[in-house]
């Protein structure tokens, strides 16, 4: 089977330790692979995660959707985007048809059959064309874990992010509770949740988290046309999270102080250029998301 085929091809590629960081600990420093690589590999894919572990990342940052049949997989959106997805059949994925391609409305058996890997992207000339499917997040913690070692690698950090919205409720996800409960079956599950972060734009499945979760790390999602202050943001998520995550233009150096006064670390997304990377680093954030992990090897003072 050709995406079979795919993956174990990137098993063999050839890899070298850029970072080290520990098992458990997060990291000094948090280099986070977006969606694997995807400036280089199809996003949120097995391919992409390991070759983010050839490139030294220290957290795989990945989104989760939920099937029908409630399996937590890899997916930015919770439907088949026209930009990555291929049909069964062979067809690319329209612009007008995509939404009816809910995920949610779909069993595991049928995503499967979808590949995201050949089309071409239009915003990622970079990116390896390859046959591959979304994957379950069981599956890809077990191949990142598994090729991690392989390796002699650190075993890497997870960031997962919760793909909800309260507009799409029960349409195109789960409710926040039972969200949160599916990805942690799959945490606990592998024995992760150490090395494990909560993501999410929706304050209602971090509060869940954090209610039910104390221990895991949460981070914020902020976009950038978000013009609350952090007071306001925090307040309406009702706890301080572990990480500050907003877009990389909204980080200033009062915007870090305030983090460090609250003892939240800020790591911005997504930063794909090593000067910006270079200016945030030395601003003193606290790690970067970047789909071109790539580039981090050019950055100065790397822990």
């Amino acid at each position: 089977m050709t995406r079979i085929i795919s993956v174990v091809i990137v098993f063999l590629f050839a890899c070298k330790t850029t970072f080290v960081h520990t098992n458990n600990k997060q990291p000094v420093f948090d280099y986070q692979g977006h969606r694997g690589c995807r400036g280089l590999m199809p996003e949120n894919t097995i391919p992409a995660m390991l070759k983010a572990i050839d490139l030294g990342v220290t957290t795989l940052e990945t989104d989760i959707v939920i099937t029908k049949d409630r399996k937590p997989i890899l997916s930015h959106e919770p439907i088949f985007n026209h930009e990555i997805a291929t049909k069964p059949n062979g067809d690319p994925v329209t612009e007008q048809e995509e939404q009816s391609l809910n995920i949610y409305q779909m069993d595991y058996n049928v995503v499967r059959t979808y590949d995201v890997g050949l089309k071409p992207h239009p915003r990622f000339a970079q990116q390896q064309k390859i046959a591959v499917s979304k994957p379950l997040l069981a599956d890809m913690i077990d191949a990142a874990e598994a090729y991690a070692s392989k390796q002699q690698k650190a075993l890497p950090h997870y960031n997962m992010e919760t793909k909800s919205d309260p507009k799409t409720d029960n349409t195109h996800h789960p409710l926040p509770a039972e969200f949160v409960e599916l990805i942690m079956q799959v945490v606990l599950n592998k024995k992760i949740e150490k090395r494990t972060t909560i993501q999410s734009f929706d304050p209602r499945t971090l509060q869940y988290l954090h209610k039910h979760y104390p221990n895991m790390q949460t981070a914020l999602l902020i976009e950038d046309f978000d013009k609350r202050s952090l007071a306001q943001q925090l307040k309406e998520l009702g706890f301080s999270p572990t990480i500050y995550s907003p877009h990389y233009s909204l980080v200033t150096t009062e915007l870090l102080a305030l983090c460090k006064a609250r003892k939240i670390k800020v790591i911005p997304w997504t930063v794909n250029d090593l000067p910006t990377m270079q200016r945030l680093k030395d601003m003193g954030v606290d790690g970067l998301i970047s789909d071109f992990p790539n580039l981090y090897k050019g950055i100065g003072n790397r822990e």
